[in-house]
């Protein structure tokens, strides 16, 4: 794998093992190549706002690029450029996929390399917004389907626009015939996402584990023309749209205990470890590919019982661990582990 102009890596080689622990001091750039390798299984990055902030502050222009094996055993060359719209005086676009050095649309590149983070942020999964974990059902629906993907898409710039509209609206500017377009593009996108939803969440309520018994419960915005008319007023009023998947919540439950409301802070990571165990089957089982497994400095945040939950969903994936702690080799020991200092 090779990392140029990437954040603080003006060049960078490196080679993943099967288990790969990358040990450096804070702010070396550890978390800079797990988002290297999200970068080439998702296309996006799992922290950037702005394409510009994963190109060094000298550079004009980044690449990653990294080999997989594919179904067959050959090697994949996958890359991507990235730049910040200007190079040599040229517009360009902003981020470029290939494939064996060759470009290829984002819909060709993604999925030949599947990936699966688990950072400290996530440990707040059960008891943070529901937008973060709108943003985790996004993120392992978005890598299994392109379909969720777009609709994604279409989702939230339709939600955009729709939103401007009841603005104008409010003030007197725009009439609600403006909506009619907007109101079915949300209601065909949203009804895709919400049933995509759906059914990952029956799939961790059926998920067993070896650490509890869990339900996840789907508190879900309907959308549809007659809920939309039902608010019509209110939304005016608000300036924005009140129903729909962009107001989608879910619950986790412990021996139907709420986790979000009565757990622990020790039940709530196992929660969360369920979670990400079920993104992880999840995939396997609708891809048929075995993810990785990237790890960003989780193990300082863990006591020694969540961390050996943590070994075990480990077992049988390629994983790449960073710490700042040489402790977290001791958690290692007998295992085989390359091990990348920066």
């Amino acid at each position: 794998m090779e990392l140029i102009g990437f954040r603080n890596h003006l060049k960078k080689e490196l080679r993943l093992s099967e288990l790969t622990v990358i040990m450096g001091e804070n702010a070396r750039g550890k978390t800079n190549i797990l988002e290297a390798i999200y970068l080439l299984a998702t296309g996006d990055s799992f922290r950037a706002g702005k394409i510009e902030e994963m190109i060094n502050w000298n550079q004009d222009l980044a690449r990653v690029e990294g080999y997989v094996e594919d179904d067959e055993g050959n090697d994949v060359v996958l890359g991507i450029t990235l730049t910040k719209g200007m190079l040599m005086g040229k517009r360009t676009p902003k981020r470029k996929y290939f494939v064996d050095r060759v470009a290829r649309q984002k819909r060709k590149f993604v999925g030949r390399l599947l990936a699966v983070v688990f950072r400290p942020e996530d440990l707040r999964l059960i008891e943070g917004s529901p937008g973060r974990r709108r943003r985790f059902l996004d993120e392992v629906l978005g890598m299994v389907s392109w379909e969720y993907k777009r609709a994604l898409s279409l989702y939230e710039n339709a939600l955009r626009r729709r939103n401007k509209i009841l603005d104008l609206i409010r003030d007197g500017r725009a009439g609600r015939e403006e909506l009619m377009f907007w109101d079915m593009t949300l209601i065909k996108n949203g009804n895709i996402l919400t049933e995509m939803r759906r059914e990952f969440i029956e799939f961790l309520s059926d998920l067993e584990v070896s650490f509890g018994q869990y339900k996840v419960e789907y508190d879900f915005s309907a959308i549809s023309e007659s809920r939309l008319k039902q608010y019509e007023r209110e939304e005016v009023l608000a300036g924005y749209t009140l129903v729909g998947p962009h107001k989608d919540d879910f619950v986790v439950k412990a021996q139907d205990k709420n986790l979000h409301i009565y757990g622990s802070r020790g039940e709530q990571r196992l929660g969360v470890l369920f979670l990400k165990y079920g993104a992880l089957k999840f995939t396997e089982e609708k891809l048929k590919m075995t993810p990785m497994f990237l790890l960003d400095d989780i193990f300082s945040e863990l006591d020694e019982k969540h961390r050996l939950m943590v070994l075990e969903m480990m077992e049988g994936r390629q994983t790449v661990i960073t710490s700042a702690d040489e402790y977290v080799l001791d958690d290692l020991r007998g295992r085989e582990v390359g091990v990348v200092r920066v």
